[in-house]
């Protein structure tokens, strides 16, 4: 052992991310099995000494002091242990010096043992530093490079190791290219003898929870709290919000100006549909606001039940249901209580009905599909005589411009300009 050795071990430490004492307490522990094994027996106490200075080395067989040894190669008499150390005493450690003398060494073998060990001990350190590393990131959102693919299965490096990202915690559709950057979840961490498994995702909840604390800086300082979020990924979300802060809107706050953080968030996750509400600690007003954008005309609630039963017009019914009943599904799962949707006639009892939709619910139940198909049918009519939709979302509801609506808006003020010119 020399200073060369000492400046490689403060390398390897720095290399690896490990504390130079720690891998000096391996380096002792591997020497001391390798000389065991070379020169001594199993059964022996022995114990190596580096100076971290200059890795000076001594070794020793270290024996307790006892009355009646039972194992000599561990335990020593007194009177014997007096003779190597006066002041001994029962309980004690002697330690004797079998240091090999200058010029000799462990020879080959035991060299070749304390290097394995060594070895394998440094690779253990290293898999526990970053299974820490990570653990720690779990729930959080890292920025990765998608490194390549086997099967349906897209791997990610990420540095100083690699995440999983599997078919199932993927956004359908998505295509994922070699080379590319990608925001991703790191939804699990697991110590193997390999080193950690990471599992990624894409898919849950926690990556659009995340992207709005980018965005948003006030959701990220909590000055806007998500309360409450579903999600259905590549399709549709729907995220509940509120203020811990007189006047500040969450909603305005998350859609941001011209709809530009909330467009930012959608564009991250390949267009999905964002639906940002207010929450309310009304059941009543916080499950009408889930169904937005479908206008509410009133909500029997059977609280022992924590079912809602929700009333609106018939031309509302489709809305408040949604394509394949994702809508209802979706608020089911934000509010946490059952929804059952009835459409009304103005001034006339009950015609169409729906639900009721559960939070757990993944598929739409036949009656949805057919109050779907009978309102569809009653609107065709309608549909044929009407204009070109030229609604303008209202960004203080939570509605975002898609750029067609932006676009037709933007004409539209300028017609008018040109008009108010002309007269």
């Amino acid at each position: 052992m020399n200073e060369e050795f000492g400046a490689a071990l403060a390398e390897i430490a720095e290399e690896k991310g490990l504390d130079k004492n720690e891998i000096l307490k391996m380096i002792e522990a591997s020497l001391a099995a390798a000389f065991r094994k070379d020169y001594g027996n199993k059964d022996q106490n022995i114990v190596v000494d580096l100076n971290p200075e200059n890795m000076a080395m001594k070794i020793f067989d270290v024996k307790t002091v006892v009355e009646m040894p039972e194992d000599p190669q561990k335990e020593v008499t007194l009177e014997d242990a007096k003779k190597l150390k006066k002041s001994a005493k029962l309980g004690d450690e002697i330690r004797t010096d079998i240091t090999p003398k200058t010029g000799t060494s462990f020879g080959r073998i035991a060299a070749q043992t304390a290097k394995q060990v060594i070895i394998q001990k440094l690779r253990e350190a290293e898999r526990n530093v970053l299974f820490t590393e990570f653990k720690a990131k779990e729930r959080q959102l890292i920025t990765g490079v998608i490194q390549r693919m086997e099967k349906d299965t897209v791997l990610v490096d990420m540095g100083r190791a690699t995440g999983v990202l599997f078919p199932s915690e993927q956004i359908k559709n998505e295509q994922y290219k070699i080379g590319s950057r990608i925001k991703i979840l790191i939804l699990h961490v697991e110590s193997t003898a390999k080193g950690p498994k990471i599992t990624l995702s894409r898919s849950h909840p926690d990556v659009v929870r995340r992207l709005f604390e980018i965005e948003v800086p006030e959701i990220f300082n909590g000055v806007i709290e998500i309360k409450a979020l579903a999600r259905e990924a590549g399709s549709r979300t729907k995220i509940a919000v509120s203020s811990n802060q007189d006047g500040v809107d969450p909603i305005g706050a998350c859609v941001g100006q011209r709809g530009t953080r909330v467009q930012t968030v959608m564009a991250e996750l390949g267009g999905e549909k964002i639906d940002i509400i207010e929450w309310s600690e009304d059941p009543v007003k916080f499950i009408a606001n889930s169904l937005n954008p479908a206008k509410i005309i009133n909500v029997e609630l059977n609280e022992a039940a924590k079912e809602a039963k929700v009333g609106v017009m018939e031309d509302q019914l489709s809305l408040a249901i949604g394509k394949a009943g994702q809508n209802v599904r979706l608020a089911a799962r934000l509010s946490g209580w059952k929804i059952d949707i009835a459409g009304e006639k103005i001034g006339g009892p009950s015609t169409e009905k729906a639900g009721p939709e559960t939070p757990e619910v993944e598929s739409e139940a036949e009656e949805v599909k057919e109050a779907v198909e009978e309102v569809e049918k009653q609107e065709e009519p309608e549909a044929e005589q009407k204009p070109a939709d030229t609604h303008v979302p209202d960004l203080g509801k939570g509605e975002v411009p898609t750029p067609n609506q932006q676009a037709e808006t933007e004409v539209g003020e300028e017609m008018q300009k040109g008009s108010t010119e002309d007269n």
